[in-house]
Parts: structure tokens; sequence; C-alpha cells
């Protein structure tokens, strides 16, 4: 029996948590190596956990590190997962290891954003890609949702918008549920706003993935790009900026695309300047910009 959250405090965060994970006290207490008769005194209010057990129960219900700072407070404890901005020396091994792999996705495209879906790094694939887009989507903070659904955007160069649209749409409708937050809701419902109606037929998708059908940048360009994509992101992460990142590379789903996005990467290269994940000679543009 999943019971319903009420009341504020720690105890109704944890209850909320729990209802959203539809996760029974008694499961809940299992996974957590508690008790239901302790799990529920500490939901009533009538127990007071400690700093561990708050932890544990946090990470048995998969809540956001960001968030379990927010349940250490809520019970007067210091949060104990730093917020590190990711220029800082001490994330250089991290931000040095997205860098290389955004390198290493070339010729294909690839990013790295924030919960938000803001853009944090982007390989010149991706700035290839984005060509063409209104300068105003591309000013920071770049919303990379935004920038593929806009109508000045990439929206009109999707050739499947109706079948991907609703791909994008879904993925962050299901974040905001999942781990709720008013910039991820408001996302969604613009996002929502952008899409065409949503397709009565089930699309023919490669496999199990949505694929992307995009048009080049160049206009008298008819060939057509078929990307499909993977998302990665740090496992164990105990920074919330590393734990929020997301690696989302798009890959060739057949030789034509790999070919073409091949050929648009040397169109874009100039062997007689250095480019990196910045998609611009040195000195590279601020985190999260994209050039117009």
């Amino acid at each position: 029996m999943i019971t319903e959250p009420a009341g504020g405090g720690l105890a109704g965060a944890l209850r909320g948590w729990r209802t959203r994970r539809r996760v029974s006290q008694l499961e809940l207490a299992t996974r957590a190596g508690t008790t239901q008769r302790h799990l529920s005194f500490i939901e009533s209010g009538r127990s007071t956990p400690g700093r561990s057990m708050i932890i544990r129960l946090a990470e048995s219900l998969e809540v956001p590190i960001r968030e379990r700072n927010d349940l250490l407070l809520a019970a007067g404890f210091a949060p104990v997962y730093p917020q590190t901005d990711l220029d800082d020396p001490r994330l250089a091994p991290i931000r040095t290891a997205l860098e290389r792999i955004l390198d290493g996705h070339l010729p294909y495209p690839a990013v790295v954003v924030d919960r938000h879906g803001d853009l944090v790094l982007a390989n010149a694939a991706f700035r290839t890609l984005t060509a063409g887009v209104a300068p105003h989507l591309l000013r920071p903070p770049v919303s990379v949702p935004r920038v593929l659904l806009h109508p000045q955007g990439l929206a009109p160069r999707i050739v499947n918008l109706d079948a991907w649209a609703w791909h994008i749409v879904d993925r962050v409708h299901a974040e905001s549920v999942r781990n709720p937050d008013d910039r991820l809701r408001s996302l969604a419902a613009e996002l929502t706003g952008l899409a065409p109606p949503r397709p009565r037929d089930a699309p023919h998708h490669l496999g199990f993935a949505v694929p992307l059908r995009l048009r080049p940048p160049d206009p008298a360009d008819d060939r057509e790009l078929t990307l499909i994509t993977t998302l990665t992101h740090f496992g164990t992460a105990t920074d919330v900026t590393v734990a929020e990142l997301r690696l989302e590379a798009f890959l060739p789903a057949d030789r034509e695309t790999a070919a073409l996005l091949a050929g648009l990467h040397r169109a874009g290269s100039d062997p007689s300047t250095e480019t990196g994940c910045s998609g611009v000679a040195a000195p590279p543009p601020p985190p999260g910009t994209l050039d117009p």
C-alpha cells in the first residue's frame, strides 16, 4: 500500500518522494536497512532520523543529490553534497574528460547539457548542424530542446517533426514528473505548444530508438540525415553540478548519414586554426554559447 503525501518538512518531503517513486513503506524500509515501524514514525514526524538515515532513504528512493541536500536542510543538517562551478579548477578533470569525449565523437554532433537542458558544452559538429538557427535562440542560456523544436530553430528542417517532437516533449515531461522542478514543468509546457499535433499512428522506429530525420543546414542540399541519440551521465557523482550533467551524442543510423556528417565537418573545419569542443578557433566562447 502506498500512502499519499501530506504535511511539510522532512516527513512530508519523504512521503512525497516515496509516493512519486511508487514505493511502499515496507519496500523502502527494506531497501534502506531499517524497519517499516521506524519509517512510519519518521513519516509521521514522531521520530527524527539521523543524517546517515536520511541519506540512506534518499539513495533508496533515487532522489537527486540536489534534493538530498534539501532533505538534510529540512531535518536541520548541513548539506553534504557540494555544488561546484564547472570552470572551477577542482572540476578540471571532469571538464577535460567531457571535452575529450566531445572531440572524440567528431564528426558526429554531441552536446553536454544541465538538468534543464541548457547547453554546457558542444562540439564543432553540433555547431555546424545548428547553422542558420535564429541568433536569439543561441544566446546563453541556450536551451537545446528549444533550439530543436522552435520554428526559428531546427524544427523546419526536421522531416519527422510530428513524431520526434513528442519524443522530446515526453522526455522532458517525464523528467519533470519524476524529479519535480518549476523550470522543467515550464519548459515541458512550452515545448508542448511548439510541437505539432501528436500523430495517431505509431511511427516506424528504428529498433527501439526514435530516429531524428534532419535536412542539412544548406537549403539547396536535399539529402537527409538520419540520427539516433544516446544519453550518458555520471553514475557515481557526489557533486551537484556533475550529477546533473547529461551528454547527448548523435549517431548516424546509416552509411549515407555518416558520410554526410563527415563531409559537413570537413567543410566546416579550417586546418589553419585549432578547433576543439567549443567549435571555434581559440580562444573558445563562454560555456553554453553557440555561435550563430
